[in-house]
């Protein structure tokens, strides 16, 4: 599953925020079954794809008849279940070695390089001929061999995890039932979703769901040319509810109907309250967001909403101490603020697919004027929204200077249950800001007068 994090503290998987951040939630210790699973908290931008074999069985008898293929299609086909079945006979038993040499290529295919360290291919190769040139005798072993060969990168965003701190991470299942999409072209250049990662021994997983099934519909929603996001919304629901998921195994079928267990353990990280403005009779809509995870835009959703309908005719997002969490519902909680087309954010990356620029597709939840609360542990996803609204004139911030960490880190997971959270590239605000470091400077140390709120609003410039 892809997690885009962005964290002060801890950084695990896709994700971007200060080292060091704590992760509260635990996560049932249930490991991605691909290498190459992103645990990017955030975006379903931030993907990598699957690095090591499905462990799925490939002879479930399919629940739905085959559709009849034509040459093309059947010869397509049998050189993917070629593929499968040379792979599922390729597996090997996990080794120390093995482990060590997986994390050295996941960095030799991912690693985005900040220029604090030295790090260049070549080097990076002559380090893989000295660790693996002495045998390595322990798991243990195995952990502190990949732990300093991470450090010697100098990045401090990028390191190895434990299977306990790995399996934190569920909180940010964007699902509920351990799954990972990612939206991919079809032969019409058009969107499907694919299965990019799972958890394994999670409710999908369980349930019969395959590394590269494609997601046809939820509950009965078709979910063709859906957003990855639009779709992990449709499947995330309460915990211990069934929703329905349509699936295709693989690029020829067959299709099956699977009910599948929600198992979501997140808890809501929104708190909100009801404000009068002094001795006027307006109200502003106080609404506190701890961190980024997998409820975070629902409930926000919901807080902003009630405020509105009490009478709400301003609001303040209170996101000091939020060292962020998952890109995807950063992004996605920017969205709500912004008109159609403007900019939240730009990504660079040293692959081409994490270079992109990510726009609002609708209209704003709310267009009354936004006063964002921050602090030096401003972080990460917190300061993907702090720009994106402040950048498009969409809010002032009060209080003092963020944090500055403007990296994005995949989580991959290893094939022991551990996993090595790895920079894999960086976002730039919309006026073209790299914060790394830098951090983002309030418009106002102290709370303003809504009307000061307003005028400097309105003398604000939005981003060409």
């Amino acid at each position: 599953m892809k997690l885009t994090l962005c964290n002060t503290r801890f950084f695990p998987q896709s994700y971007s925020s200060p080292p060091q951040a704590r992760l509260t939630a635990g996560f049932h210790p249930k490991a991605f079954i691909t290498t190459g699973v992103s645990v990017a908290l955030s975006m379903g931008l931030f993907i990598a794809p699957p690095s090591v074999p499905s462990e799925f069985p490939l002879n479930q008898s399919p629940a739905v008849s085959l559709i009849p293929r034509n040459d093309k299609d059947q010869l397509g086909c049998r050189r993917d279940e070629l593929e499968l079945n040379t792979d599922a006979a390729e597996s090997e038993p996990v080794t120390d070695a093995g482990i060590v040499a997986e994390a050295w290529q996941i960095v030799n295919d991912k690693f985005f390089s900040t220029g604090r360290g030295s790090w260049s291919p070549e080097s990076w190769l002559t380090k893989k001929d000295d660790i693996l040139s002495t045998p390595i005798q322990s798991r243990s072993r195995a952990h502190d061999i990949i732990r300093r060969m991470l450090t010697s990168l100098g990045d401090p965003y990028t390191r190895f995890l434990s299977p306990a701190e790995f399996a934190k991470l569920a909180r940010y299942d964007m699902t509920g039932i351990g799954i990972n999409l990612r939206e991919v072209l079809d032969d019409n250049q058009g969107l499907k979703l694919k299965v990019i990662g799972l958890l394994l021994h999670g409710p999908a997983h369980g349930a019969g769901v395959r590394q590269g099934d494609e997601l046809l519909s939820v509950n009965g929603i078709d979910v063709t040319g859906k957003s990855a996001f639009e779709a992990s919304s449709l499947i995330h629901g309460s915990s211990g509810t069934l929703v329905n998921i349509m699936v295709k195994h693989g690029r020829c079928g067959p299709v099956q109907s699977i009910d599948i267990e929600r198992q979501s353990i997140a808890r809501t990280p929104v708190y909100y309250r009801m404000e009068q403005i002094g001795n006027s009779s307006s109200f502003v809509g106080y609404v506190r967001l701890k961190e980024f995870n997998a409820l975070a835009r629902k409930d926000l959703v919901t807080a902003m909403k009630r405020l509105h309908d009490m009478g709400a005719s301003s609001f303040v997002l209170d996101l000091r101490d939020n060292l962020g969490g998952s890109v995807q519902a950063g992004v996605e909680i920017a969205k709500l603020f912004l008109h159609e087309g403007e900019l939240v954010t730009y990504t660079v990356g040293r692959d081409p697919q994490y270079t992109q620029s990510i726009v609002a597709e609708s209209p704003p939840l709310i267009t009354t004027p936004v006063i964002i609360l921050v602090n030096k542990n401003t972080a990460s996803a917190s300061e993907i929204v702090v720009t994106a609204l402040h950048d498009n004139c969409r809010a002032v911030l009060v209080g003092e200077r963020t944090y500055g960490k403007g990296l994005i880190q995949h989580v991959f997971e290893l094939q022991d249950g551990s996993g090595v959270a790895v920079t894999i590239g960086k976002y730039v605000t919309p006026n073209h800001m790299d914060i790394n470091d830098n951090g983002i400077e309030p418009d106002f140390r102290n709370l303003p007068a809504w009307n000061e709120v307003t005028k400097h609003l309105s003398g604000c410039h939005k981003p060409n």
